[in-house]
């Protein structure tokens, strides 16, 4: 077969299947690429993925949602970065890696001036942007005034994975042209080369063209049928275990802005605010500490949160998960999306905008006919298996940056035998640099050099880099200082305007955002 392929079959609803089926249904004239989606009735959804990028609003705009009505019908919030507590000695230590972008990023590095004294004393967070006041008094990064997806400050959000998954469904159903089938896969089919030729279901045979396996863990196609190996990332990142418990709001009802990310003896604790409840969970590696270890953790955690008894209401919901990746992603005509092409702690919220660029990428590269495939599954595996590599690297180094030493847990993190060998490279060179461009690799970096800069300095890391012989460096310091004085203005004057979080979540569902 090299014909052209016209009938797409995504295997599994959730977040992934539908997320995907959104994007591929709005890149597509479904009258000519029929996109399918078949989602067992029996199998429950795992509901995780509460936090996204910047880049959800791109991807929503992208599907033709609105933003008020995405924040009402998934109780979201907007989310500026993620808070870290505890991570460096565990003694309330924080910091912010905030979403925005050090102020002038793309002319000058700010970090060289704040690495020598010459932007004051202030946090690195706090020198380069003006989101780290915003998010200290817990505000919006926008005002209502300011039309859907466009902001004053950049932000992703927190959201409610079921729901999301409901509004993208009823969606790319009934404004997409996608074909919901609800189904129990019982078998699949080959053709002689190797492809598959079908899914056969209980209500029948559902053949395609490409197909996308967003089956969660069991990853039905890729793990299953095609047995591509997975390949475990244990021996870098420990967790391999989370307690979750949804928590209602006490009398304090200011939604956070940033994710909470506090560091415990053996893992952390993430705490996502929506407009609703909050989710909270404690991560842990179960090689440290057990899950009945844990539970006081977490029961300490929430009644220091707001929540006075703890866990006592509260049977927290035990999540076990491989830390890792499939070896490749796209094998013959099918590609894996979401848990089924891997999961990491999620630490800095990849989960999701994996799926965003995965869906991305196959609409923008969707191949012509069946030899393109080939083509396009090389390149689509040479860019998920870097981007799963970074993702490693980043989470690694804030474990690699702490200096914790209350646990075997925290100091196994720092042995060098853990540590990926591109990261040490990286933290040697930076020890005489801070980065910048010439880290990125790709325009779309899941992380790119500012967010290494807010982790790093975050965390204390020193970067010695001597005296500045550079011909224009009076011209860059005079710049450098012109830039912090507008960080401060900026700082002054969002502090001013901007409104409290959950004020301009209740607005904007009510009213709506200009334009």
């Amino acid at each position: 077969m090299n014909a052209s392929p016209h009938h797409i079959v995504i295997l599994g609803g959730g977040t992934a299947g539908w997320l995907v089926a959104g994007v591929l249904g709005a890149e597509f004239d479904t009258s000519s690429i029929k996109v399918t989606l078949i989602e067992s009735p029996t199998t429950p959804a795992i509901g995780v993925g509460e936090g996204t990028w910047p880049s959800m609003k791109s991807t929503l705009l992208k599907i033709g949602l609105s933003e008020r009505m995405f924040l009402e019908e998934c109780s979201a919030a907007l989310k500026q970065g993620t808070h870290f507590k505890n991570w460096l000695h565990g003694k309330g230590e924080t910091y912010y890696h905030p979403f925005t972008l050090p102020h002038g990023f793309g002319e000058i590095n700010l970090a060289d001036h704040w690495i020598r004294g010459h932007l004051g004393d202030q946090s690195f967070a706090s020198s380069v942007t003006p989101q780290f006041a915003v998010c200290e008094a817990g505000l919006a990064p926008k005002q209502l005034s300011v039309p859907e997806y466009a902001y004053t400050l950049n932000y992703g959000y927190h959201l409610d994975a079921g729901k999301f998954a409901a509004m993208l469904s009823a969606h790319a159903v009934n404004n997409l042209g996608v074909e919901h089938v609800l189904a129990d896969v019982t078998a699949v089919t080959s053709r002689e080369n190797g492809d598959i030729e079908a899914l056969v279901t209980d209500k029948g045979p559902i053949a395609g063209d490409l197909f996308i396996d967003c089956s969660g863990f069991r990853s039905v196609l890729l793990g299953e049928h095609y047995n591509v190996p997975f390949v475990s990332q244990r021996h870098v990142l420990f967790n391999d275990s989370a307690l979750a418990v949804q928590v209602p709001y006490g009398s304090d009802s200011k939604i956070a802005t940033t994710t909470k990310s506090t560091a415990h003896e053996a893992g952390w604790i993430w705490d996502i605010g929506l407009q609703h409840r909050r989710g909270v969970g404690a991560v842990f590696s179960s090689a440290h500490a057990s899950a009945e270890a844990i539970e006081p953790q977490l029961d300490t955690y929430l009644k220091e949160s707001g929540s006075a008894s703890g866990l006592s209401e509260f049977e927290p919901r035990l999540i076990r998960f491989d830390p890792g990746y499939r070896a490749s992603f796209w094998h013959k005509n099918c590609v894996a999306v979401g848990l089924s092409a891997g999961f990491i702690e999620p630490l800095e919220a990849s989960a999701l905008v994996l799926v965003e660029l995965s869906a991305r990428s196959i609409a923008q590269q969707f191949p012509k006919t069946r030899q393109q495939m080939g083509t396009v599954a090389q390149r689509f595996n040479a860019e998920f298996l870097q981007r799963w590599e970074q993702i490693i690297e980043f989470l690694k180094l804030h474990y690699v940056l702490s200096q914790r030493d209350d646990s075997a847990y925290w100091i196994e993190h720092r042995q060098a035998a853990s540590v990926p060998t591109a990261l040490t490279e990286k933290l040697a060179d930076w020890c005489h640099r801070c980065p910048w461009h010439l880290d990125e690799r790709r325009v779309d970096e899941m992380f790119p050099s500012a967010s290494y800069q807010y982790v790093l300095y975050g965390m204390n890391f020193k970067s010695e880099l001597g005296k500045d012989s550079r011909r224009h460096s009076e011209a860059s310091l005079a710049r450098a200082h012109a830039l912090k004085a507008e960080v401060d203005a900026q700082s002054s004057r969002y502090l001013q305007h901007l409104p409290c979080h959950r004020s301009l979540l209740d607005k904007a569902i009510a009213h709506g955002f200009a334009g």
